[in-house]
């Protein structure tokens, strides 16, 4: 299993940036995909970006395309975000597939967009 930690959350104006990272820990050798999903109140967690080690590839919503920037350093897993907008407001999880299939969540990051 793979134990993740999110921060860097919080509150940001429009247009702003912000950057969230992930820190995982446990089997992170065993680690396939690792990505950003995001939920509001209501609705359903949605992916944000996603990336793959074996291919190596990158996956991001087309609502935040151009905008965020998904990296991994070792067992980090960053998200640059900007030209934040109100939109973007939601709980932020850090997710990672394992080479058993495995899924793992982080407990999430408050990211507030104030226009």
């Amino acid at each position: 299993q793979v134990q993740l930690v999110e921060s860097g959350g919080g509150l940001v104006q429009a247009g702003g940036s912000l950057t969230l990272t992930c820190s995982a820990s446990g089997n992170v050798n065993s680690v396939l995909f690792m990505g950003w999903y995001r939920q509001t109140p209501g609705e359903a967690r949605d992916l944000v970006a996603l990336m793959g080690t074996a291919p190596l590839f990158t996956n991001y919503a087309g609502s935040v395309k151009g905008r965020f920037t998904i990296s991994r350093d070792n067992a980090n897993l960053y998200l640059q975000m900007t030209d934040l907008k109100p939109e973007d407001t939601a709980v932020y999880y850090c997710y990672a597939v394992d080479g058993a299939r495995t899924t793992s969540w982080g407990r999430g990051t408050q990211v507030t967009v104030s226009s």
